[in-house]
C-alpha cells in the first residue's frame, strides 16, 4: 500500500528509532525536508542494490536431515546445519535466462497509486485531539456536522452534504451516494433480481478492483428497500476516476457486468439459491429473531426468505436486464461527501458520477418512505402476548429457542437513553438467572435494536434440556419481578454510576474517518439529521434519576406494553413438543383480535398488513 512502500528506507534514512514503527499517529509518508526525501530515494536505491544472488539466503526444511545435523539454535534448540551455496550453482542463477523469455513478467504499473502531491493533507489538523485526554465539556460538545452544499431542486438531481476532514488529518475521503428509486424493492421478485445483480456486478470487477484495492482504495454497491447506495473511499488522489468507472459499469454500461446467456446467469442462481438455503440451518435461536424482525417491518421493506426463494426459478436474463434498466431509469439523489477534498472537489465528484448515471429525477411524493416500525399491539396485564410459533428447519437440530422482544415507541433522546441504561441494568442479572441458576440453556441474552425511531428490548434463550414455551415462560416470570428485584433496591447512587459508564461509552469520540462518515450518512440515509445525536443523549443522561427509570418500566413493561414472543420448536430431542402449523387461520378470521394472538409463519405478511392498514382492533389502535 502507497503508506508502506517508502517505510523501510525512510527510517534507515531519517535514522528513525524503533519506536516510530509503532507510532501510528504520526504519517508514515510526509518529509520534513527536501533533503530527507532525498535520503529516502537513496536509502531505497541502497536497499534493493542488496538483492542479489550473492547476497542470498535459501532455508529449507525437512525431517529427512533428522539425525544428519551439527549446530542448535540458542533460544529452542532447533537443530540445524548450514552450508555455503556451491559456486556453480551461484554462477548458473547469475546466468538464468530472462524472465520474459519463460513468459514472466512485472506487473504493469498500478494507476492507482496515489502520486506524491495526492498525498497532501488539504486542511491543518491537530491528530493529538484524537488521543488526549477528554473532559466533560469536551464529550459534550458537538463534532462540526457535514453541511449541505447543493440542495437537488432547479435541476440539481443530487441533494450533497460535505464535510472536510478536521480530525484525522489523512489523504484519504468517503464519498456515498444513494438513488433512491420506488423499483428498488416494489415487490419479492425484484428483490431476488437485485440480489443477482450484486452477485454478478461483484463478479465481473474483482479483476478490475484488484488493482483498486492494493491501492487502498474500497467499492460497494448495495440495492437497499429505498434504492440503490454506492459506496466508494481510500486515498483521495485517485478515488475520482475509479467511482467514475466503476459507476458507469453499474448504471451506463450495464450489460457489460451482466451474464452474456442463460446459462451463465444460472451460476449466478444457483449461487444465491444456496446463499439462501443457508437459512435453515441457523440456529434456532436466529430462526426467532427472524421472524420477530419480520413482524414489525413494512411489507416493502422485507420479504420473507420463503417468498425469494420462491421467486428464483422463475428468472430469466431479459428480467435482470430489464431491472437493472428500471431502477437507474428514475430516482432522486443523495450523497455524502467527506475527507480530504475541499467544496469544490466535493461537487465536481458528484457531478463526474452523475454524467455516468442516467436517470430521471422523480418528484418527492414517489419516493420511497423512510423505514418505520410498525407497532406492536398493547398487550394488557393478564393477556397473553402476541406469539409466533415456529417449526425448526433443520431436523437434526435439537435446540428450542425463544425470544420476548418488548418495543419502545419512545421517541425521544431520554427514552432512548433509559432503555439502553435499562438493558445495561439487566443483562448481567438476565444472564445470572436463566443461564447460571436455572440452566436453561447455553445461549441466553438480552440487547437492544433500533427499528426507524422505535426500540427494541430483546431476551433470548436457546436450550437442548427444555422446550420453547417452558423458555418463554421463564423469560416472562423474570421479567415480572424484575422490577421489586433488581429496580427497586437501586440507590441513586447506583444509577448515576451505571449511567456515568454510558455516558462515557456513547460520547468517546470516534477514532476513524469511516466510522465518522457512516454515523453522519446514518443520520441522512434516515432523514433525522441529528448529527449531534449522541451529544444530545449524553445530556439526557446527566438528568436521569432512579424515579425516571421506574416511570420508564412502568409505563413501557407494564401499562402500555407492546410486546410479541416467537418460539422455534425443535422436531425430536427433549426441547420438542407439538409441531406448530404453518396458520393458524389468521389471514381468513374476521376478528383480528390481538388477544391471546398465536400465530405461524403463513400468517406474518397479514399481521404486518393489518398494523399497516391503521386498523383499530378491540379499541387498539395499530398504528
Amino acid at each position: 500500500p502507497p503508506n508502506l512502500y517508502v517505510a523501510g528506507p525512510r527510517r534507515i534514512a531519517l535514522n528513525l528509532p524503533d519506536s516510530w514503527a509503532e507510532n501510528t499517529a504520526k504519517p508514515r509518508m510526509r518529509f520534513e525536508s527536501s533533503e530527507q526525501r532525498q535520503n529516502a530515494k537513496r536509502a531505497t536505491a541502497k536497499l534493493f542494490s542488496k538483492l542479489t544472488v550473492d547476497n542470498v539466503m535459501v532455508t529449507v526444511l525437512s525431517k529427512s536431515f533428522e539425525g544428519k545435523t551439527d549446530k542448535s539454535e540458542k533460544w529452542y534448540g532447533t537443530a540445524y546445519n548450514v552450508k555455503r551455496i556451491p559456486e556453480p550453482t551461484l554462477s548458473s542463477w547469475k546466468r538464468c535466462e530472462q524472465a520474459s523469455a519463460l513468459g514472466i513478467y512485472l506487473p504493469r504499473p498500478n494507476p492507482f497509486i496515489p502520486s506524491e502531491k495526492g498525498l497532501q493533507v488539504k486542511a491543518k489538523v491537530d491528530r493529538r485531539q484524537l488521543s488526549k485526554s477528554l473532559s466533560f465539556e469536551d464529550r459534550i460538545k458537538p463534532i462540526k456536522p457535514p453541511t449541505l452544499i447543493r440542495d437537488g431542486k432547479d435541476g440539481g438531481r443530487w441533494k450533497i452534504y460535505y464535510k472536510q476532514d478536521d480530525r484525522y488529518g489523512q489523504p484519504k475521503a468517503y464519498v456515498i451516494f444513494e438513488l433512491l428509486t420506488s423499483e428498488a424493492y416494489s415487490s419479492a421478485r425484484n428483490v431476488v433480481l437485485s440480489q443477482l445483480y450484486e452477485l454478478c456486478l461483484n463478479d465481473s470487477l474483482d479483476e478490475y478492483a484488484y488493482d483498486a484495492t492494493l491501492a487502498g482504495l474500497t467499492y460497494n454497491l448495495q440495492v437497499i428497500p429505498r434504492g440503490v447506495r454506492f459506496t466508494f473511499g481510500g486515498y483521495n488522489d485517485k478515488l475520482q476516476d475509479f467511482a467514475a468507472y466503476i459507476s458507469s459499469k453499474i448504471a451506463r454500461n450495464f450489460l457489460d457486468v451482466l451474464p452474456n446467456s442463460e446459462s451463465e446467469l444460472d451460476r449466478f442462481k444457483d449461487n444465491l439459491k444456496r446463499g439462501l438455503s443457508g437459512f435453515d440451518t441457523k440456529q434456532p435461536y436466529a430462526h426467532a429473531i427472524y421472524y420477530t424482525t419480520l413482524s414489525i417491518e413494512p411489507t416493502k421493506f422485507q420479504y420473507s426468505n420463503e417468498e425469494l426463494r420462491n421467486e428464483i426459478a422463475s428468472l430469466t436474463l431479459g428480467d435482470l436486464i430489464s431491472y437493472v434498466e428500471r431502477i437507474w431509469s428514475h430516482g432522486q439523489g443523495e450523497a455524502l461527501v467527506q475527507g480530504n477534498m475541499n467544496a469544490e472537489e466535493a461537487l465536481a465528484f458528484i457531478d463526474a458520477i452523475d454524467q455516468e448515471l442516467p436517470f430521471k429525477t422523480d418528484p418527492d411524493e414517489v419516493v420511497p418512505p423512510y423505514l418505520y416500525a410498525l407497532p406492536l399491539p398493547i398487550v394488557k396485564q393478564g393477556d397473553e402476548p402476541s406469539r409466533i410459533q415456529i417449526s425448526e428447519p433443520n431436523k437434526s437440530n435439537q435446540n428450542s429457542a425463544s425470544q420476548v422482544m418488548f418495543q419502545c415507541l419512545g421517541k425521544t433522546e431520554k427514552d432512548h437513553v433509559l432503555i439502553e441504561l435499562l438493558n445495561a441494568i439487566i443483562e448481567e442479572a438476565f444472564y445470572e438467572d436463566l443461564r447460571t441458576k436455572q440452566q436453561l440453556g447455553y445461549i441466553v441474552s438480552s440487547g437492544l435494536k433500533a427499528v426507524g425511531e422505535s426500540r427494541n428490548l430483546s431476551f433470548i434463550v436457546q436450550s437442548s434440556v427444555a422446550p420453547a414455551e417452558k423458555l418463554t415462560e421463564a423469560i416472562l416470570q423474570f421479567l415480572g419481578t424484575l422490577r421489586a428485584t433488581y429496580l427497586e433496591p437501586l440507590t441513586e447512587e447506583d444509577v448515576a454510576v451505571n449511567a456515568k459508564s454510558l455516558f462515557i461509552r456513547k460520547t468517546t469520540p470516534d477514532k476513524t474517518l469511516v466510522t465518522e462518515t457512516t454515523k453522519n450518512w446514518s443520520e441522512i440515509a434516515t432523514g433525522r439529521l441529528q448529527f449531534d445525536r449522541i451529544q444530545r443523549e449524553g445530556a439526557a443522561l446527566i438528568d436521569v434519576r432512579k424515579k425516571d427509570l421506574l416511570a420508564f418500566w412502568d409505563k413501557y413493561f407494564v401499562y402500555e406494553r407492546r410486546l410479541i414472543v416467537s418460539e422455534t420448536i425443535p422436531s425430536s430431542g427433549v426441547a420438542s413438543s407439538k409441531a406448530p402449523p404453518r396458520s393458524t387461520g389468521y389471514a381468513s378470521t374476521r376478528s383480528k383480535s390481538s388477544k391471546n394472538l398465536v400465530l405461524g409463519v403463513d400468517d406474518i405478511n397479514e399481521f404486518r398488513r393489518q398494523r399497516e392498514g391503521n386498523d383499530v382492533v378491540d379499541g387498539t389502535m395499530w398504528m
